[in-house]
């Protein structure tokens, strides 16, 4: 999220998120360590097409990547994504799903297993937030504002902060707890 509070540009642009040069070896291992206490990914149907072939590619091309041990998790993980037009999305470990958000987060949150976790996109996002279907939010902030873009909120949303943790690169990673 940038400081100005958006998640993405006006038409989509996260051409922000990562600015070269500014990697932080912490903030990647936080990623990898959060990806691994997961076994589940939701995403709405817009991230998923290049998204999932992205980390494929990383994960079978790039063994000297840094994100290497990322994207193996990405590419191993059950991923479900929702869509109401899209049928069938390639890739491994990949179910759709078009029954209600709701139900079906909720039959997922009653299985036994790791915790699941959330990659987007935007309407996606939005849509778990409206329905107060998220446990934790971790939020890291960019120190960039893009005066105008596109947010995952779009109501007043309470939380309590239960930890902050900053970055060499400027990054500032918040866990929230909806009160």
């Amino acid at each position: 999220m940038t400081i100005d509070g958006f998640v993405a540009g006006p038409n989509g642009e996260n051409d922000w998120v990562f600015l070269p040069g500014k990697q932080d070896p912490a903030a990647l291992q936080f990623t990898i360590d959060m990806a691994d206490s997961c076994d589940t990914i939701l995403s709405g149907s817009s991230l998923a097409d290049g998204w999932v072939d992205h980390w494929q590619n990383i994960a079978d091309n790039q063994p000297d990547s840094p994100w290497n041990p990322f994207a193996k998790l990405m590419v191993s993980h059950r991923k479900i994504v929702f869509s109401r037009t899209n049928a069938e999305i390639a890739g491994p470990n990949v179910e759709v799903e078009s029954r209600d958000l709701a139900t079906v987060v909720q039959e997922l949150k009653d299985q036994p297993g790791k915790d699941i976790i959330v990659y987007g996109g935007v309407k996606f996002a939005r849509s778990l937030i409206i329905l107060n279907l998220i446990d934790e939010y971790y939020i890291i902030v960019n120190p960039i504002a893009i005066g105008n873009g596109q947010t995952i909120f779009s109501e007043r949303k309470i939380m309590q902060l239960e930890s902050s943790v900053s970055y060499t690169n400027g990054k500032v990673l918040n866990k929230y707890l909806p009160v």
